[in-house]
């Protein structure tokens, strides 16, 4: 059966995930790697910025679109 192109893009995204999370247990554990990838999963489910740059955008568009 042949994958859709958003299914082929959702498998490379997971490899990446995939790569990542085996790096991190590498470097510093599996407590640490499962304790990251659950906080990301959360942030991301309560719609917080996931780096500081992008913290920094919404902190700025906040500012812009708050009444003088």
């Amino acid at each position: 059966m042949e994958l859709s192109e958003e299914d082929r893009s959702k498998d490379g995204f997971f490899v990446q995930l995939a790569d990542i999370a085996e790096a991190m247990i590498a470097k510093h554990g599996r407590e640490f790697s499962m304790g990251a990838l659950v906080l990301t999963a959360k942030f991301i489910a309560e719609g917080k910025p996931l780096t500081k740059t992008a913290a920094a955008n919404a902190e700025a568009q906040r500012k812009s679109s708050a009444p003088s």
